[in-house]
């Protein structure tokens, strides 16, 4: 009786079979070279395999449900465009998915960090916030993180970017305030935003 060959079963089976035989590793890294030519079937298996792992990372950096299940469809935009960039001889697959879920939702922090500024209502909040630890946990670490940016400007130049961007004080105001030019108080501003936006995007 002849005995039965792998080319003999059925294609269904075979790919089980084939699939048994692959590691984790092989797997996804075939998934991701099948979805760099568009396979959609690819990109779902891709998905089922790997989406708690990449939620785990951006819900750990984000805090908030909503806004991560935000950025990981994202992510899976990015893998769905970018699969082809994927170098096995550089890499594992779930190493490389993983770094696009970090730097995405850094990339959210940083962006909702600078418009945190739109969110506060005024300065006592802002200093009431960091004094009593009650901070809204929708944006607790991006309030955070701007606080530790604005902690390290000058007292003066702290308080007068919260009054220009909070309280909605002109140049004018500001400059009666601090008796000083206005052309001198935009000078602070600019050079005060520059040094804000670089330690935010540290």
């Amino acid at each position: 009786m002849r005995h039965l060959g792998a080319m003999d079963l059925p294609i269904s089976l075979q790919e089980g079979i084939l699939r048994i035989r692959m590691s984790p590793r092989e797997d996804l890294t075939n998934n991701l070279m099948r979805v760099a030519k568009r396979d959609p079937e690819a990109f779902d298996a891709l998905y089922q395999a790997t989406s708690a792992k990449l939620f785990g990372i951006v819900i750990r950096i984000l805090h908030r449900r909503e806004l991560a299940e935000e950025v990981l469809q994202d992510v899976y935009l990015k893998i769905w465009e970018r699969a082809g960039d994927f170098n096995p001889a550089k890499g594992s697959p779930i190493t490389w998915m993983a770094i696009l879920a970090r730097n995405r939702a850094l990339d959210c922090v940083r962006r909702h960090a600078a418009m945190a500024l739109d969110d506060v209502v005024n300065i006592d909040e802002l200093h009431n916030c960091k004094s009593e630890g009650h901070m809204d946990v929708g944006f607790s670490d991006d309030l955070r993180r701007l606080m530790d940016c604005l902690n390290g400007l000058p007292q003066d130049k702290r308080d007068m970017v919260l009054l220009a961007y909070h309280q909605g004080y002109s140049r004018e105001d500001l400059s009666r305030r601090y008796n000083s030019p206005v052309n001198t108080i935009k000078t602070w501003l600019h050079r005060s935003l520059a040094q804000l936006r670089d330690c935010l995007g540290s």
